[in-house]
């Protein structure tokens, strides 16, 4: 029998339940449409494992709500922006440097250079609004 072969979180993000079990969840063009309409479930109690990687600022900013999120440096550099009244912003530069989001926390992302980073989200009820262009900051 062949060993089975490794996953990869490019392609294939986890949901982890409360009861401790982890759903493998295959990532494809039409996986954010499907999360984002329910068909993948309410992520009640539940945490998503993702990663994304990006090259520029994200076009929106996001809060999650129901619980917090930790978001790790894979490569890359990037500044993350919380909006807790006034901005504050957080740099990470080295492979492994992480932010903590707590719940509620309007957030976004500035990069320049391809950057890739590791999601765990309490995903339940994620908001999402539109960024400011970097033009006109």
């Amino acid at each position: 029998m062949d060993a089975p072969a490794p996953a990869n979180l490019t392609s294939t993000f986890l949901r982890l339940r409360p009861d401790s079990s982890i759903e493998q969840m295959p990532f494809d063009d039409t996986f954010w449409p499907r999360l984002m309409s329910g068909k993948l479930g309410d992520f009640h109690h539940e945490y998503l494992v993702t990663t994304s990687s990006f090259h520029e600022d994200w076009s929106s900013w996001e809060r999650h709500p129901n619980g917090d999120e930790i978001v790790c440096l894979l490569s890359g550099a990037v500044t993350f922006v919380f909006d807790r009244g006034a901005h504050e912003e957080i740099s990470l530069s080295r492979i492994g440097d992480f932010v903590f989001v707590p719940r509620g926390i309007w957030h976004t992302a500035r990069t320049r250079v391809p950057t890739v980073m590791l999601f765990i989200t309490a995903g339940e009820g994620t908001q999402g609004r539109p960024a400011v262009p970097t033009a006109a900051r």
